[in-house]
């Protein structure tokens, strides 16, 4: 039974921030920002151009349970990548892509450039041959090897020809970052005695920075080689990982993952970011003050865990700065300082300590617990913050929920803020778990969900009634403004992530994560999209292209009579 509130069309573009005549539909700031998609300038709405978007009318797709892929009117897609496809004489595509990204090699050329893919976690099953439901099947070395190369991500250089995207084989572009990849941790101390980690793992959501650079995210990454975790003596024990295994076979600290790691897209080169907290990040969203200075926003994907904000105190720098932890209930962010912290001093050594324990230190302030925090994007056109709090079971919040942030007077680097609900799941809303977001070219919010596999179409289940994951859209203009509105549903045991328009916003990328992800058993899979030769589910990325996607984007394009049903 859902318990969220129904709101009214009114509120929903009352909350966003409706834009009217003559309004900045991406005023210049966003050009410093580039978190959802290539920033463009500023450009004002007419009064001819608000008359062609009252044409522009959508048509909801109905929950489906179907092993497809399925897009509204005005959409189509064709795959532009796959789990196992080549990209060069060397390496292949990982597994689970989640966050994309795409960068065009020239700011004059939207239609060549370099794409970022996460590969987020691996199903052992599929790539490594390992049934774990087998209890007398041994795991090997090779089998973890094999696990370790299909997480981290992969760069590709792809190119539109004739209105289709494919890969270019054998860019000198397009290389993997994986698990076993040396990445050097970038702090003056060394962590566990290191200053280099080996690898990149439990990459979800991420980020662009302002000089061009991907960012991606180290989400769960107690899987894969445990945790450290501490008393109330402040004595530490190693925990297991808590489904891979793999500090049985490798002998990697824990405290290596759970950071933001920045990619050279041209030279591949990685660094982590030690200053921005470990956590489970979800993503990492970034702003550029007029200083230069670095705002950066991310979220900490776990029941009762936090949302953070770093600003540097030098330009371009996410190292240098000051991490905080809000507290929404006040509307104050708290600095996640050693030096000037006296609860922080009595428990930490100094402030390496603090960061690489982030969670406890968020906590011992005061910081809000939220409902699993994940996505993150600015508003183009009121620089209002988003995120996605997409459920917590422990206090029965089922369906999620998106957070508003508005910093005081606008003002990024703010101590002060207001928090707000600006949209709660649930059956009278429309959707379930939200994930990712994404502004395009217009403004208007773009919402992926994260129902669990598990749990789906379950008939004792909260989530019967939205059947597969969706991607939706919430226009901020023409007469389906503040509509929430179904315009792709996931095949069976998917969900839909990543979304990144490209710089014409006339393609939407998006990644088909984990399709037939309940299956037990190779022979009989629950999924079977996307239906290759392989007859097994695939994680795939998509291009989606159409008149829909175009006309939403280049509002100025639209011609009158245009409509979309």
């Amino acid at each position: 039974m859902s318990t969220s509130k129904k709101y009214s069309r009114k509120e929903f573009l009352t909350f966003l921030g409706k834009a009217g005549l003559g309004a900045a539909v991406i005023p210049p700031f966003i050009t410093a920002c580039g978190s959802t998609t290539t920033p463009t300038q500023s450009a004002a709405l007419s009064d001819r151009q608000l008359e062609k978007l009252q044409k522009l009318k959508l048509k909801s797709l109905l929950p489906s349970d179907k092993d497809d892929l399925i897009l509204a009117k005005g959409m189509d897609y064709h795959t532009l990548i796959r789990w196992g496809d080549q990209i060069s004489d060397e390496d292949r595509f990982g597994f689970n892509c989640d966050f994309t990204c795409f960068i065009p090699l020239d700011e004059n050329d939207p239609k060549d450039g370099l794409l970022w893919v996460n590969h987020e976690y691996i199903d052992p099953l599929f790539v490594s041959g390992y049934n774990a439901r087998d209890e007398n099947q041994k795991r090997t070395q090779d089998q973890i090897d094999m696990e370790m190369y299909n997480v981290g991500g992969s760069i590709v250089r792809v190119r539109q020809t004739n209105g289709k995207w494919e890969i270019v084989p054998n860019d000198p572009h397009n290389r993997r970052i994986t698990g076993k990849t040396d990445i050097k941790l970038n702090w003056d101390q060394p962590i566990k005695g290191r200053t280099t980690a080996i690898g990149t793992l439990g990459n979800c959501s991420g980020g662009i920075t302002p000089w061009n650079t991907f960012l991606t995210c180290e989400e769960n990454y107690d899987g894969f080689y445990g945790e450290t975790v501490y008393d109330e003596n402040n004595v530490a024990t190693k925990e297991p990982s808590k489904y891979y295994g793999w500090e049985n076979f490798n002998d990697n600290p824990p405290e290596h993952y759970g950071w933001v790691v920045e990619i050279d897209p041209k030279s591949g080169e990685a660094q982590k970011h030690i200053a921005l907290g470990r956590m489970a990040h979800e993503c990492c969203t970034l702003y550029r003050m007029d200083d230069d200075r670095i705002v950066a926003y991310t979220g900490d994907d776990k029941n009762n865990e936090h949302l953070y904000k770093f600003v540097s105190s030098k330009p371009n720098s996410m190292k240098e700065g000051t991490l905080y932890v809000a507290d929404t209930v006040n509307g104050k962010w708290l600095p996640m300082d050693w030096e000037s912290q006296p609860v922080l001093k009595n428990k930490f050594k100094d402030q390496t300590e603090v960061l690489i324990r982030a969670r406890e230190a968020a906590k011992l302030l005061g910081a809000t617990e939220l409902n699993r925090p994940e996505d993150i994007e600015i508003d183009p056109i009121t620089g209002n913050v988003f995120v996605s709090l997409t459920n917590n079971v422990t206090k029965r919040d089922f369906h999620g929920s998106i957070l508003k942030i508005e910093e005081t007077n606008g003002a990024f680097d703010s101590m002060n803020f207001k928090a707000s609900t600006y949209l709660a799941g649930g059956e009278e809303n429309g959707f379930s778990c939200p994930d990712n977001l994404a502004f395009d070219l217009s403004g208007n919010l773009w919402m992926t969900t994260d129902m669990s596999g598990s749990l789906m179409n379950r008939a004792d289940g909260p989530y019967l009634p939205f059947k597969n994951n969706s991607l939706f859209v919430i226009p901020r203009h023409g007469e389906d403004a503040g509509k929430v509105i179904r315009v792709a549903t996931a095949p069976r045991d998917a969900e839909l992530t990543g979304p990144w328009f490209s710089p014409d916003g006339e393609t939407l990328f998006l990644s088909v994560q984990h399709p037939g992800e309940q299956t037990t058993d190779l022979a009989n899979p629950t999924s079977l999209w996307p239906f290759d030769k392989d007859n097994i589910p695939k994680p795939t990325v998509v291009a989606i292209t159409g008149d829909l996607i175009k006309k939403m984007n280049k509002l100025n394009q639209l011609d009158p009579g245009d409509g979309v049903s």
